[in-house]
């Protein structure tokens, strides 16, 4: 399975996916096992936070992953339910901060299919 980029339509506020070899900072994609998750560029605003009401995040691992992430780019991808074409963040709270904090677009998700049960499941 190929690793995919997201590039973003300005004009029309549209997607599409393109692979990649590489993410923005340079370290290349593992190949994901069969059947294993996706490694995508998602726009920020695609991801829905489910959780981010109910949980606050530390501003000085905010403030830390910021200056990280200007140096050396996100090293981690945060973890992303995707159930029926949306998606949902449950892990990665400070690094969507960073990222949302710092103006950028998108974010290096690694993604995973699931139902709406396993959703319910994650929101309890």
């Amino acid at each position: 399975m190929a690793s995919f980029s997201l590039h973003l339509s300005h004009t029309l506020g549209s997607f599409s996916l393109r692979p990649i070899k590489a993410s923005s900072n340079g370290v290349p994609f593992s190949k994901p096992k069969s059947g294993g998750p996706t490694i995508l560029e998602l726009p920020l605003e695609k991801i829905r936070r489910p959780l981010m009401r109910t949980r606050a995040n530390d501003p000085a691992k905010v403030k830390d992953l910021m200056e990280s992430i200007q140096q050396i780019g996100l090293q981690e991808p945060i973890d992303v339910l995707e159930v029926d074409g949306v998606y949902y963040g449950f892990s990665g709270c400070h690094r969507f901060e960073a990222h949302q904090r710092l103006g950028l677009p998108t974010i290096r998700c690694k993604i995973r299919r699931g139902t709406k049960e396993t959703l319910r499941h994650h929101m309890r």
